[in-house]
């Protein structure tokens, strides 16, 4: 009895000893390891932070330290990582939207923003950020123009267009040309142009919201000048021409060239949508600006981020009596653009190539060149890719039904997500059970970030 209440006693120590070991000894170390996770206030001295904090905020340099310590405690890095960890989780800027690589082989991909600035039109952003002469005269010290060197800039790459004005984006425009000369009145347009874009955009319910009457004319794929003739009445504002830049209609159609409509006695509207302001030999059967103010259209109505590759907004081009009309109309205001946009428009009017214009010209040779050459170097690391044909688009309601000869990385389809969650996201497109990342509309100059980001996909 005594050796087994000997042994009982021991073995209540000793069990005690082993749970000390196995259990609460375990939850000791990580409450102990818990504690060494430094505190905000510690790691916000971490000067890399602390110079953080001025460039981006407080709050978004709080965020990315409570984010590393709630690793911390998850026990995914160590406490001595916190700072790191934070400095790693730190966005690039103080906004939210993040810059993307387009290897999706769309040039104007709207989910991402259309047009990409040049860089002549970005440092005209950043030089317009601050105190700008915008409605200034600087020699007179008297009030100016709103954006009097944009517009300039404007008439001169469209020399049919008597006047210009800009608003802030493509319907924008048309909104106004319909408020301001049809109001309480009648637009005629044909019924194979009441056209539907993205986002469930219907235009035909933008035209009726600015208090305009639709008069449709002729049939889905054919409507001549003599239907329009047939509706032109006192109550008539304008004629409506619209590009359809989505879709194709095919085989027996017709459609009233913008000669004939100018015939008719009324103001012809042409909205070219794409933005194109002159011919581009790449693009034969899309409209641009001159030719149709050259056609006889009163008014051309068009986007500035689309082929012409600037900013949002949008373009008014044609008679001076009518542009003047527009531009004092009371909407005007509402819809007038920012110092920013007016900057950015100008240095893409007047400097060099933009990044569409470069993108459109790339060779499909070329192309396949530097596919070549990344996959290659990609191959060398271990990674299923290989480099293969592709055919890339427009984009942007621009050229609907044309293929650009192109060349994409092929990667298995699981990097796709991958890459398109990473540090620098890359959005490509799944075709035939393959991740493709064109390299139509990615710059020569990205194609080193591009292999990174492969590169840190397949490491997961």
């Amino acid at each position: 009895m005594e050796r087994q209440s000997a042994a009982d006693g021991t073995g209540e120590r000793t069990g005690t000893t082993a749970l000390d070991a196995e259990g609460p000894s375990s939850r000791r170390d990580t409450t102990d390891a818990r504690r060494h996770i430094p505190r905000t206030d510690v790691v916000l001295r971490d000067p890399r932070l602390s110079q953080a904090a001025r460039r981006l905020g407080a709050p978004v340099v709080k965020e990315a330290v409570r984010r590393a310590q709630e690793q911390a405690r998850e026990g995914s890095i160590a406490p001595a990582q916190v700072g790191d960890t934070a400095v790693a989780l730190l966005p690039s800027t103080a906004g939210g939207l993040r810059s993307v690589i387009n290897a999706t082989g769309v040039v104007l991909h709207t989910n991402l923003g259309r047009a990409p600035l040049s860089a002549a039109a970005r440092e005209a952003v950043q030089e317009a950020a601050g105190p700008t002469d915008v409605e200034l005269d600087l020699h007179t010290g008297v009030r100016a123009r709103r954006g009097r060197t944009a517009l300039r800039a404007l008439s001169e790459q469209v020399p049919s267009a008597a006047a210009v004005h800009v608003v802030n984006n493509g319907a924008a425009a048309l909104a106004l040309a319909a408020t301001a000369l049809a109001a309480g009145k009648d637009i005629v347009i044909s019924r194979g142009e009441m056209v539907e874009i993205g986002d469930g955009f219907r235009l035909p319910d933008l035209l009726v919201s600015t208090g305009a009457r639709l008069r449709e004319v002729g049939t889905t794929n054919r409507t001549g000048v003599a239907d329009y003739a047939a509706a032109i009445g006192p109550e008539t504002g304008f004629i409506l021409k619209v590009h359809p830049s989505n879709f194709r209609i095919t085989g027996f159609t017709r459609a009233a060239e913008t000669g004939e409509l100018a015939t008719l006695g009324v103001p012809v509207v042409v909205d070219i949508g794409s933005g194109l302001l002159a011919p581009h030999p790449l693009l034969p059967e899309e409209p641009d600006a001159e030719t149709q103010l050259r056609a006889g259209a009163s008014l051309v109505t068009a986007s500035g981020d689309k082929l012409l590759g600037g900013p949002q907004c949008g373009l008014l081009l044609g008679e001076a009596e009518l542009v003047r009309t527009l531009s004092r109309h009371p909407l005007a205001r509402a819809l007038r653009v920012d110092k920013l946009t007016l900057a950015a428009l100008e240095a893409t009017l007047t400097g060099p190539p933009t990044p569409t214009a470069a993108a459109l010209a790339a060779e499909p040779a070329h192309l396949m060149e530097r596919a070549t050459r990344l996959a290659d170097e990609l191959s060398a690391d271990g990674i299923d890719v290989r480099a293969v044909e592709s055919a890339a688009t427009v984009g942007g309601g621009g050229a609907p039904g044309v293929a650009l000869p192109s060349a994409a990385l092929s990667l298995p389809e699981p990097f796709a997500a991958v890459l398109r969650t990473g540090p620098v996201p890359v959005v490509g497109r799944l075709e035939a059970g393959r991740c493709l990342l064109d390299l139509r509309a990615v710059p020569r100059e990205d194609d080193k970030r591009l292999a990174d980001a492969v590169r840190s996909a397949a490491r997961g």
